[in-house]
């Protein structure tokens, strides 16, 4: 388990991020990170990374508290791998093969055993067509996913992400977020931020939102968009797609209890199963 406890932080000239935040990741987990600009989402990320140290609190992986020494922070790093949000932060080598070589070599594998490695990310993010293209000929998604392999490449247990659709067209974030529901499903935790709502509630397994620098609330994305009165103090709304599957309940047309459609094509075969009585309804409308 990667763990934050009691975690305070504040930038130089004392300006506040994060306060009292308290989180665990499991194995396996996909856990969204929601919350507005300046929230403290990406301060978290980098104090589970060890990019920064807290002031108050600890982190903690598998129940020891994480050491800032070299040596630690080679240690945490080999299992908390974070990708930032813009890939020109990370991308450095000639071409994709050699940049997401880096991470294994680095980590001392043998060549032979880098090269299965890396050629398990690629497959991973679907770039294998990209292994010999030179960096700079790349689009930016194609450059967010190379930085994603570079990180995966390493294997580590718990992957961070800042904003990993940002910026991307909505192809690309499905092929993103599918890419990732298959790495979690290795047992890897994912971490991610995001604004997008929508996104978050179709593939996460728990939602966390953050405001002033605190932890909101923590739970199932059911449990969590269906409390208007938080979601209202938090100045946010809930996903559309939940927002039509509880109209669908309101009218009858979905069982009263048991889950609710999570995606947009969990929705369409919804509504493709329950087509007498989307007729019934189009014939009293008069459709």
């Amino acid at each position: 388990m990667l763990e934050i406890v009691a975690a305070d932080y504040s930038y130089p000239g004392g300006i506040a991020a994060v306060s009292g935040i308290g989180l665990a990741l499991q194995p396996g987990e996909k856990v969204a990170i929601l919350g507005p600009n300046g929230a403290g989402k990406t301060t978290l990320l980098t104090l589970l990374n060890g990019t920064i140290r807290p002031d108050r609190g600890s982190v903690r992986l598998d129940g020891q508290e994480i050491r800032y020494d070299k040596a630690g922070l080679r240690h945490l790093r080999r299992q908390v791998g974070l990708v930032l949000q813009d890939p020109d932060d990370q991308l450095f080598a000639a071409s994709v093969f050699e940049d997401v070589s880096f991470g294994p070599l680095n980590l001392g594998l043998a060549p032979n055993a880098a090269r299965g490695q890396v050629d398990a990310a690629l497959a991973a993010m679907r770039i294998e067509d990209l292994r010999d293209r030179p960096t700079h000929m790349l689009s930016f998604g194609q450059r967010k996913r190379v930085a994603i392999a570079g990180i995966v490449a390493m294997q580590p247990r718990y992957l961070l992400l800042d904003e990993p659709s940002a910026g991307l067209d909505p192809f690309s974030v499905s092929h993103l977020m599918a890419a990732l529901r298959r790495i979690a499903g290795q047992e890897t935790a994912i971490l991610l931020t995001t604004h997008d709502i929508d996104m978050a509630y179709g593939w996460a397994d728990r939602i966390v939102i953050f405001g002033e620098g605190r932890i909101a609330c923590d739970g199932a994305p059911e449990d969590i968009f269906a409390d208007r009165a938080l979601l209202h103090r938090l100045h946010m709304r809930p996903p559309l797609i939940w927002e039509i599957a509880q109209a669908m309940r309101a009218a009858g047309m979905l069982p009263a209890t048991g889950p609710l459609p999570r995606t947009r094509r969990d929705l369409l075969q919804l509504i493709g199963h329950e087509t007498a009585t989307m007729d019934r309804i189009a014939a009293d409308l008069s459709v």
